[in-house]
C-alpha cells in the first residue's frame, strides 16, 4: 500500500535526525487523511509543536479532515 510506505518513509527520515519541516508534516497529515491513519496525523502534529516546527492553516486544516474520515469529531474539535 502506498499509504503505508509513505508513513514508512517519513519515520526513516525522522529516524535520521532529519530537520522536520512543515511541507513534509503537511503532506504526511494529508497522506495519514487519505489511509485513514486519523490518529498518526495528530500524532504528527503533536510531533510538530514538540519539535517547534510552525503548523499552518493548511497542516491544521489536513488533520482536522483526517480526523472526520475517521469519524472523530471531538478529535477534530480539540486540535
Amino acid at each position: 500500500n502506498a499509504g503505508k510506505a509513505s508513513l514508512t518513509l517519513l519515520h526513516w527520515l525522522q529516524h535520521r535526525k532529519l530537520e522536520m519541516s512543515v511541507h513534509l508534516s503537511s503532506a504526511s497529515i494529508t497522506l495519514c487523511g487519505r489511509i485513514n491513519e486519523w490518529n498518526q496525523a495528530v500524532h504528527i502534529l503533536r510531533e510538530m509543536a514538540d519539535s517547534h516546527v510552525e503548523r499552518s492553516t493548511i497542516t491544521y486544516g489536513a488533520a482536522v479532515s483526517a480526523c472526520e474520515k475517521g469519524k472523530q469529531w471531538v478529535q477534530a474539535l480539540q486540535l
